[in-house]
């Protein structure tokens, strides 16, 4: 399923997980330990999932790559609001509006990709 076309989801993921790590660099700064941690986790594997999507043996593991993606996204939405909130915690910034566009690009890929599959015909070789 590889192409040499560009793909907005994978690059769209990875400057996110680039600005990830230089969020939670910050975090390890503040010394923020246990969030900068579970953060980077959650962030660079949105990236890692898709990626490996793109390598998928079949439309059911293509999907199934991109829902494990949308969940580190959800779960990365999570850490996020939680880094927004507390006064001691460095902001954010855009980090939450790009992950906002991640989980929608996300849903719609994987929604589009499940009626594609159920509109494809049956066919039986007997």
């Amino acid at each position: 399923m590889r192409s040499d076309k560009k793909n907005v989801i994978v690059d769209l993921t990875f400057e996110f997980a680039l600005a990830i790590i230089e969020y939670t660099e910050l975090l390890e700064s503040k010394r923020r330990y246990n969030m900068a941690n579970q953060l980077f986790r959650s962030g660079t594997s949105i990236g890692a999932n898709v990626r490996e999507a793109q390598n998928a043996e079949s439309k059911a593991d293509f999907i199934h790559k991109m829902k494990i993606a949308a969940k580190e996204a959800d779960e990365t939405t999570y850490w996020l609001m939680l880094c927004h909130h507390p006064k001691n915690y460095p902001n954010p910034g855009k980090l939450q509006e790009q992950i906002d566009s991640i989980n929608k690009i996300l849903s719609k890929i994987i929604a589009s990709s499940k009626t594609r599959t159920k509109s494809l015909p049956n066919f039986q070789i007997d």
